[in-house]
């Protein structure tokens, strides 16, 4: 299987975010498919390098996408911290 490109994996994590603030995700649920996708990635890699993925997280707490503790979690899950 191909790797997952980073822009997939920032796109689900947007989806995610949008579906939480639309009160169509319940918090429980959020962190379950936030796992799967962070799974899927160590599976399956990520077709990025460690200084892109650390911008477009970096970018995605900016913009409110993910939270501190969501970005310091998926850093940790993908041995970036």
């Amino acid at each position: 299987m191909a790797p997952v490109s980073l822009e997939r994996f920032m796109k689900e994590l947007e989806k995610l975010r949008q579906q939480m603030d639309s009160g169509k995700l319940k918090s429980g649920d959020y962190d379950q498919r936030l796992a799967r996708a962070i799974q899927e990635l160590r599976d399956l890699k990520l077709d990025a390098n460690r200084a892109a993925v650390g911008q477009a997280l970096a970018d995605a707490l900016q913009r409110g996408v993910i939270t501190p503790a969501v970005k310091a979690h998926i850093e940790k899950r993908l041995g970036l911290a």
